[in-house]
């Protein structure tokens, strides 16, 4: 597997889907890389030769924030968010939807499972 920016990118797939799996790198990203060096996208990533994985990694990293870099950025951001106290620092606090979303129904991505609450009694129970 070619090793590039400290990811290393699977052999066997087109040349533009390797290049997503670099935290930063989306489709759209990796064609414009392509046609920045001329490469072929549809080559597999097994057949780049060293010269062009290397180009491939300096552009990349000289051209975009990937990786660690876009990891620190994203993270320094939702720090300063929470340090203001506005609104979306204290969603992300409490791990709730963060972009307006409803929290009545469908949110258990950011709650997490369900927390069942201990015992309502029945009308029969009451009785």
């Amino acid at each position: 597997m070619p090793r590039v920016i400290g990811v290393d990118i699977p052999n066997n797939k087109r040349l533009e889907i390797s290049l997503t799996y670099i935290f930063g790198v989306g489709k759209t990203t990796s064609l414009k890389v392509c046609k920045a060096l001329n490469l072929d996208p549809g080559m597999k990533a097994q057949d780049l030769t060293e010269e062009e994985i290397t180009s491939l990694a300096s552009h990349i990293q000289k051209t975009y924030p990937v990786e660690g870099q876009l990891r620190r950025t994203i993270a320094g951001n939702i720090g300063r968010l929470r340090d203001i106290g506005c609104y979306r620092g204290m969603r992300h606090r409490r791990g709730l939807p963060v972009r307006g979303q409803r929290t009545r129904t469908n949110a258990r991505t950011r709650k997490g499972p369900k927390k069942t609450v201990a015992g309502k009694k029945s009308v029969k129970g009451m009785k």
